[in-house]
Formats: structure tokens, sequence, C-alpha cells
């Protein structure tokens, strides 16, 4: 046995043996806070760690410069007032319930919107450089059904530039992050935390991780459909895998955000996002046969409609039979000054021109909507974000509470630096309460023998082959319009897949252990499913993103969360009362469901 010392505390190396296969090294590690992800939430939790002068470290199953933060394209908000003065964070929380139809829990929502400016102010501390007016004010932009300019930005880079500056913040505190291990599960005893197992993909390596607390940070599951905005490997319902069989809830998993404009073309980019940005600097929208078709659906706002009631007047006129040949409608940004195009809309010009081969400043874009994001999530605390789980957080897509049935764009970005705040803080605070950290010798050994078993596996059912089937179900009867007798055949579907992943074959080959890999995201697509199906089958409602055709009415009944475990099924959840100063900046009255499904 060879002993090192690492970073993060003692690193000891044995060897160990799997049943019929080839002895596997394992490392094992110790540290005072873990967290999984290494995205812009779990490096922002991690930051927070270091600063406190607690020992943390950031695992990710991919290269952490590669998160799926670096991909959100559009912006930040802030209630900054740089551009309206009249703006506040109580006019910011009044768009967010509002626009999440009611569904977001206020406490949430205030925390944010009153910290986001600290955020803001926290990523130019780490050297983030925003776009900026003549005067040094922070430019802000208008996103979708905000009230005011409140959204910050960094051309259409906005995520990568953070991502890229908490990656130079942890590089400067020295956070230990190993961007190649996947984490198979959470390690409990007597309903406590103690820390996490896992892989190293390339080489197969075991990871015994100990830790007092640990920050899930994996992201959510829109990957379980076919067109979708995140890359192959990523968002596959991970986060909410790891939380359930350490014995947490997930909420509102029904309600996914269908991006509208997701690229077609070439099919293996398709789901690509176009920003919001576009739509935001004056892009239009028009269909097959040249109409601008959103003033059927909100005429007031045309383009700037929430990201909900787009995506769905695009779907209506795809399949009302206005769509392109292709099965799309056109966004057209030619009519900006080129100079606007380049200047604010770079990461769309470049993406277009990468794929397709496209000018967007001579021609339109061919789109259609894609599966973008996971409104719900673990079930979380609204104040500190700690799950059900004594020593868990969840944060970011990971987590749920902020965006309700329809998030505002920008919003996801500030979330995920105002929680990194409060739950990295929260960690450290427990961390140093805790007298002893109990451990489990059994609870190491399942999770070791899950992996071994998978490896032994020489089944004739393909994972790759599985997942398709799952996005394939999904797309089909969970898509941006739903009803009774889909949403059940695709339970019944799933309950076939399910069956059959008893009998996968599993093949690490010299490449690494990709395969393994697939497993378990197989295993969590499937888990993700089936909560999104059961829940989306419990709300006979339209509200928001969630559609149903044979329910087209709000049910005031169901202003609630929908809270789901394998164990209990779906729970009904009250949502707290709004503030009376957020509640009187909210408008009178119902939601417009103007453009909404009709019979």
């Amino acid at each position: 046995m060879h002993w090192t010392y690492g970073l993060c505390g003692f690193i000891v190396e044995s060897m160990n043996t799997t049943q019929g296969g080839p002895r596997r090294k394992e490392h094992s590690i110790s540290t005072s806070v873990l967290v999984i992800g290494t995205g812009g939430s779990g490096l922002r939790a991690a930051i927070e760690v270091a600063e406190a002068g607690a020992d943390v470290l950031a695992v990710g199953k991919r290269p952490k410069e590669d998160a799926h933060t670096s991909l959100a394209a559009g912006g930040i908000n802030a209630a900054l007032a740089t551009m309206d003065p009249d703006d506040t964070w109580q006019q910011h929380a009044a768009d967010t319930i509002k626009e999440s139809y009611d569904l977001a829990n206020p406490r949430t929502v205030e925390i944010v919107t009153q910290g986001a400016a600290e955020g803001i102010a926290d990523l130019e501390r780490y050297g983030m450089d925003f776009a900026k007016e003549d005067d040094g004010r922070i430019s802000q932009r208008f996103f979708g059904a905000h009230t005011w300019r409140r959204t910050a930005f960094a051309g259409d880079y906005t995520g990568l530039e953070i991502q890229r500056t908490l990656i130079r913040r942890a590089e400067a505190l020295d956070i230990p992050i190993l961007d190649h291990v996947y984490i198979t599960k959470l390690l409990v005893a007597d309903g406590r935390i103690f820390g996490a197992y896992g892989f190293d993909v390339i080489d197969g390596t075991g990871y015994r991780i100990y830790a007092d607390a640990v920050i899930l940070a994996a992201g959510g599951h829109n990957r379980i459909w076919r067109r979708t905005s995140s890359r192959r490997d990523e968002n596959t319902g991970d986060s909410f895998r790891l939380a359930v069989e350490a014995g947490a809830r997930l909420r509102d998993a029904e309600l996914v955000q269908f991006h509208p404009s997701g690229i077609i073309e070439p099919e293996n980019a398709a789901g690509t996002l176009v920003s919001e940005a576009a739509r935001g600097e004056g892009g239009i929208l028009r269909n097959g046969l040249g109409e601008r078709f959103m003033e059927r659906y909100d005429p007031q706002r045309m383009e700037l409609s929430t990201r909900d009631r787009v995506a769905l007047a695009a779907y209506r006129e795809i399949a009302e039979g206005r769509g392109t040949e292709n099965g799309g409608v056109w966004l057209d940004v030619s009519h900006l000054p080129r100079e606007t195009i380049m200047n604010r809309l770079p990461r769309v010009f470049q993406t277009l021109m990468e794929t397709q081969m496209l000018d967007i400043t001579a021609s339109p874009i061919e789109i259609a909507p894609t599966a973008h994001y996971s409104m719900g999530g673990v079930w979380v605390d609204p104040v500190d974000h700690s799950t059900e789980v004594e020593g868990l957080w969840a944060i970011g897509e990971a987590s749920s509470g902020l965006h309700g049935a329809n998030r505002l764009g920008g919003n996801s970005l500030i979330e995920l630096l105002v929680f990194g705040r409060i739950v990295g803080r929260s960690a450290v605070a427990y961390s140093d309460s805790l007298e002893a950290q109990v451990r489990s010798h059994a609870a190491v050994d399942e999770a070791k023998s899950e992996i071994s078993e998978l490896l032994e596996a020489e089944g004739t059912e393909n994972v790759r082959a599985l997942q398709r089937e799952v996005r394939n179900l999904m797309t089909e009867h969970a898509g941006v319009v739903r009803d009774e007798a889909g949403l059940l055949a695709g339970l019944e579907k799933l309950a076939g897949i399910e069956a059959r992943m008893a009998d996968v074959g599993i093949h690490p080959d010299i490449a690494g252990f990709a395969d393994l890999s697939h497993a378990f995201d197989l295993r969590s697509s499937v888990l993700a499913a089936r909560a999104t199906l059961e829940c989306a089958l419990e709300r006979r409602e339209t509200r928001g993103c969630h559609n149903r055709s044979d329910y087209p009415e709000q049910d005031p009944n169901l202003q609630v969360n929908l809270v789901w475990s394998p164990s209990t099924g779906v729970v009904r959840e009250s949502i707290p009362a709004v503030s009376a100063d957020v509640a009187a900046l909210m408008q009178t009255g119902e939601i417009s469901q103007e453009g909404k499904l009709v019979e």
C-alpha cells in the first residue's frame, strides 16, 4: 500500500480485485467539503469554502473548461439600475414570480434577487470584464418578460466568461479539481452523508472520497430528450439519481423549459442553442409562410415574450403546417446592423458559420424548440439549499425552487452565484459543527459492488441504444405538448426499458471507461424520466412550460409544487405567500392565457 499526501488530505492508494476482471487501483481522499460538479455553481461554492479557510475538493466527469455553464450565452440578471434607474430587486422578484406562473418559492426568489448585485460584484472582484457603457456603467439589455433592462453580459459569451473567471479564481486559491471522475454514489450512514464514491473515466481507478459535507452541483436532466441544448453525456439526471438514492426527493421534475431557438441541422448539432440575446437585440420570428407569427400569441411583447410562450408558438406553427420544410421556423437578425451582430451576437454568428456555413448577417436561421433547462430538481430548503439528507446540499440546475413553471432568461447564472456563496458558507458551518463523522463499510462496499457488477456484465443490451430509446419516448410523449394517453404510453415504454437494463453489457476498452459512464448515465436518465412522466401525469392543467392539450386551462388547485420519490410517488406541496411589497409589483389579475393551448 502506497501513501501520499495531497491538497485534500491523505490519499491512500491500494489495489482492489474485481471478481473475474483486472485489478483496479483505488484512491481514498478526505476533505471537509466535496463539491460534485465543476460548472459555475460548483466552482462558486468551492470558492466560498476555500475563502472561508476550509478544505474543499471539486470533482466532475468532464473538463472544467467545457462545463455546461460555458454554453450560457445571453447574460446574467441583477437589478443594478445602470440603464433603467427605476429598477429594483423587488421588481426583479415580481417578474420572476409572475413568470413562474406562481410556482416559484417566494423566499428563494427574494434571496436571489436581493443578492444579485453582490453576485455581480463578486465576478468583478474575480476579474470578469462585463460589457460597459462609455461612462463605465455595466451595460444591461432587455431579455424576454423583464420589466426593465437588467441583463448584464459579455457579448453572447457570458457563461463562458463566467466559467473562465471562476476557474481563474479557483486556481488562485489552489482549489483541487478532479474533472475526470464520475461520482456513482453518495455515501450515507445513519441518514447522514459521509462522502461519495466514483471512478476515473479514463483508467477506471476507484475514488473513495470521505467528506463532512457534499454539495451536489451536477446539473439537470434535459439530455433525456432527443433535441436538446445540452451536449452528449451531460445533464443526464445524475444529480437527481444521486440525491434520490441517498434519501432525498425531487420537486417539479415535469417543469422543463423548452427554449424556442435550437438549430435543426446538421443532425449532430440539432438542438444547439441560438441565444435569446438574438431576440433581445431585435431578432424577428417568421413561419414558413413568411408571417411574423408572434403577433398571434403575444401581440404586446412579440419576440420578447417569455420562453414558454415563444416555444409553444413555434411548436404550434410547425404542428399546424406553417413551419419550414425541415419542421422549423425562421429567426431573422439580418436586418440588424452588421456591427451590432458582430459585437452583441458573436457566438451566434460563429456557431452558425461553424455548423452550417450560414452568414446570419445576410440570412435567417432555421430553428425549433429544444429541451433546455430543468426548472425542477432536488428538493431543497428555500433559504440555504440543504436537502432532507443531513450533510447534503444541492445547487444550480440540480436544485429547485427559483424558476417554477417558466424561467426568465438570465436568472440561472445569477442563481448559481448567489446560492454558491450561501451554500458554501452553510456547508463550512455544518462541517465545523461536527464532533465526529460516522462512516459505513457497508455503504462503501455497496458502491464498489455496483461498479464491479457492471464491469462484469456481459448482456446483449447496449446502454447507448437504451439511452436513445429513453430520448425518443420522452420526445414523443413528454415534449412541448403532453396528454394523459401519451404520458401513460411513455410510462409503459419506460417500464420495458427498465426491465431490459438488467441485461446490459459493459465493455471498457483501451480508449477508457466511457461505456461504464454510459451505464450510470442510463440509470440516471431512467429515474429522471420516471419522475418527469409521473409528475406530468399528476399536473392536469396547462401552466407555463407544462402544456396539457387535454387540460388547456390553469387549475388554481394545482398552484402547488409536486414532490416525487420512488417510495412516495407524487405528493403536493403548498407554496408560501408572496410578500406584500413584491405582490404589489406583480400587477393585478391572472397571467393572460392568450396564445396558450385551446381546444
